[in-house]
């Protein structure tokens, strides 16, 4: 039997493969399944949201430890059941691609079986923890999966330029999971900080879809850079992130030193979008997009962090 019919015979049977070539450990498997990166990145997000709802409404962090854990968990459960079932639905494409032909649902380490068994029982169990913070931090979660398993991956990824701004709504509900969880009703807070979330994306991922370009053209997934090439892209780029230019300014109750340094980063990040239209290196610019928004992401929300511990409101 050849490497293909093992694999194909170990996703019939729903047995892990006995490929030497294939076989890696389980761990690794289900980090590779979940998309770690992607869970922490959100995680992050999602505990701004929540220390900063503690923050406005004056409540206890004492007081209110079991209904983070029970907002990290559920989100984290929700999250990952996404991702899970992008691999799952995307076993097709995902051989075609090098930084995705490792996934075990590829190489038949885990049965497409067990896969959508994982898949949906981390996304209802996440769902039910989140019940017990409250019903619209719950209902958000769910809307976020929506987003990306049926509206991004199963609906616009494989058919439209746009994938990358459908896509965009998931990642921006995060914030709102953690704010509803102390706070159901909104507040100017989390939606700019959903609007920055949606907006910083674009870039993100369009910087990211610049440097696999050429897996996005194997796999025939209509990527912007594929479809209207680099420097249509690089528009795009700076379209999207002289968008972020306003957002600090509504945020004025985090105090000016926050907003001086959200509208530094907003600043340094556009300069080097402009700085595309005059490189010679494209995939080296675009990397260094893609390096700075993580480190934006990052220093963004540890900011935000930060200020609900030092800045009490009075």
């Amino acid at each position: 039997m050849n490497k293909a019919e093992t694999t194909t015979s170990s996703q019939v049977l729903g047995n892990v493969t006995v490929s030497k070539e294939n076989k890696t450990s389980l761990l690794s498997d289900l980090k590779a399944l979940i998309k770690v990166g992607i869970v922490n990145s959100n995680l992050m997000t999602t505990v701004a949201g929540f220390l900063l709802a503690l923050h406005f409404t004056n409540s206890s962090f004492t007081a209110n430890w079991d209904i983070l854990i029970l907002t990290i968990t559920g989100t984290a459960l929700v999250i990952a059941g996404g991702c899970i079932l992008n691999n799952w639905y995307d076993v097709d494409i995902d051989p075609k691609m090098t930084r995705t032909k490792k996934r075990p649902t590829v190489t038949g380490n885990l049965s497409l079986k067990t896969v959508l068994g994982l898949g949906v029982g981390s996304t209802v169990i996440g769902l039910i923890l989140l019940l017990f913070t409250t019903m619209e931090a719950a209902f958000i979660a769910l809307f976020g999966w929506v987003a990306y398993v049926i509206l991004y991956t199963m609906w616009s990824k494989r058919r439209y330029t746009l994938n990358t701004v459908v896509g965009s709504f998931s990642g921006a509900v995060p914030p709102l999971i953690g704010w509803t969880a102390i706070e159901p009703s909104l507040h100017i807070v989390p939606i700019v900080l959903f609007l920055i979330m949606f907006i910083w994306q674009t870039p993100h991922f369009l910087a990211l879809a610049m440097k696999k370009v050429d897996d996005y053209k194997a796999a025939n997934i209509p990527m912007l850079p594929v479809v209207y090439g680099f420097e249509f892209t690089k528009r795009q780029i700076v379209i999207y992130i002289a968008c972020l230019l306003p957002l600090p300014f509504f945020l004025l109750e985090l105090g000016t030193i926050f907003v001086t340094i959200a509208s530094l980063l907003n600043v340094g990040w556009l300069i080097l979008a402009i700085r595309g239209f005059f490189v010679n290196d494209d995939l080296k610019w675009a990397n260094m997009i893609f390096i700075y928004s993580l480190n934006y992401l990052t220093i963004l929300f540890v900011m935000m962090a930060i200020i609900t511990i030092d800045f009490p409101i009075n």
